[in-house]
């Protein structure tokens, strides 16, 4: 008996188990099932874009994530010989390293000279003069697909600058990690901030230039005007993708399970309790030290990306969600209420729970939830009255999809 067929048997195990363990997730082939085929984000597409940006004065709207492959897209592009005149950089600033709500300076970049224009604190809108000499601007920014993650109410806001000025703007898309669900409260118009400009739920199941796309379409923005865009979309991506991305898009959301967590827990902001900025595990924790169960521990201190946590220094007793899969979180496809209720009933502070300043409020787009949890409203009850707001904001949706479901 011939031993070819063993031996070819054995030889395509093992090769398939090294495919397996060694091949990066960019190689496509059929050992790979197809939700771990590499998503392109749209910086890597640059033949649809480098001839539309030769010749032009460029503005670029960038921050760490935005990288093409190894590299950043800024130096990406002066490799093309692209000139780029500025660079406008989001919360977090340019490098990503601010902490949240943390006044970001304007300057030069170092690696570059190019000048840099700061985004966050009083000037969150491209001035006229800082856009006079541009003839184009390019917008790529990683989100996480949460309506008080602050990316998209800047996008918002320079898409504005520049219709208004009659300049295009080119938006290279990338992967929603919270992109397989839409969940929450729809903002009421009279709380619109920064941290959340238009109607939507918290978490609205679309890219950021699918968003762009329904800002500019819907004319939400000043008088109605609407802007010159070009979309550079994602190749491999659905709305069901959840990978870890290439690069934390934010100091407080290091990892992969901190950002699907973040949609559920950014709620406690507007709380006494913490959520772990100021431990190695920001948006992994829930705590406060009158907590009933002391069985889980951490400590907030200060340091890069988180000065001056809430609780800072005091031990806090809580859960501990490190230990959560990223596949056991998404499959649950919405935002986990019973968090911040099991802790409102726990702590027993009533309207103490919440922060003097009533942020809670600008978090949920309205007063509503606030009123519900002190009200003792269940979960499902909540729920029940976000129904006919997520409904409508499915058909507005609907019209600006670029990807499937």
């Amino acid at each position: 008996m011939s031993r070819l067929p063993l031996l070819y048997a054995i030889i395509t195990a093992v090769a398939l188990v090294l495919f397996s363990c060694n091949t990066p997730k960019e190689v496509k082939s059929d050992f790979l099932i197809k939700h771990e085929q590499r998503v392109v984000p749209g910086a890597e597409r640059m033949k649809l874009y480098i001839p539309l940006l030769q010749g032009k004065r460029v503005g670029m709207v960038v921050n760490h994530t935005s990288r093409v492959r190894d590299k950043h897209l800024v130096d990406t592009l002066l490799d093309f010989n692209i000139e780029i005149k500025r660079i406008f950089a989001p919360e977090h600033g340019f490098r990503g390293r601010a902490d949240a709500g943390a006044k970001v300076e304007d300057s030069k970049d170092q690696s570059t000279g190019i000048p840099l224009i700061s985004l966050y604190g009083k000037n969150k809108k491209p001035t006229e003069e800082q856009l006079n000499d541009l003839d184009i601007v390019v917008f790529d920014i990683q989100d996480v697909g949460c309506r008080f993650y602050t990316y998209i109410s800047t996008l918002t806001y320079v898409i504005e600058a520049c219709a208004q000025k009659g300049i295009p703007v080119i938006i290279l898309d990338r992967p929603n990690p919270n992109g397989h669900y839409i969940d929450g409260p729809v903002l009421k118009s009279e709380f619109s901030s920064f941290v959340g400009l238009h109607s939507v739920p918290v978490v609205y199941g679309m890219t950021i230039a699918e968003y762009g796309k329904m800002v500019n379409g819907e004319q939400w923005m000043q008088d109605g005007i609407q802007c010159d865009l070009t979309i550079i979309e994602c190749l491999d991506y659905t709305h069901k993708w959840s990978e870890e991305l290439p690069v934390a898009p934010s100091p407080n959301l290091p990892n992969h399970r901190s950002v699907l967590l973040y949609p559920s827990l950014c709620f406690f902001e507007g709380t006494v309790v913490s959520i772990g900025r100021g431990t190695d595990s920001p948006f992994q924790h829930i705590g406060h030290p009158s907590f009933s169960d002391q069985s889980y521990q951490f400590t907030p201190s200060s340091g890069p990306g988180s000065k001056y946590p809430k609780l800072e220094n005091k031990s806090c007793y809580g859960i501990d969600l490190t230990n959560q899969n990223g596949r056991f979180i998404k499959t649950q496809n919405q935002l986990e209420l019973g968090y911040i209720l099991d802790f409102y009933k726990d702590l027993d502070f009533g309207e103490d729970f919440f922060l003097e300043n009533r942020f809670i409020d600008k978090l949920a787009g309205s007063d509503n939830l606030r009123n519900q949890i002190t009200a003792g409203l269940t979960e499902d009850q909540i729920r029940l009255s976000w129904k006919k707001d997520l409904e409508d904001f499915m058909k507005v949706r609907a019209k600006y999809l670029l990807y499937e479901d």
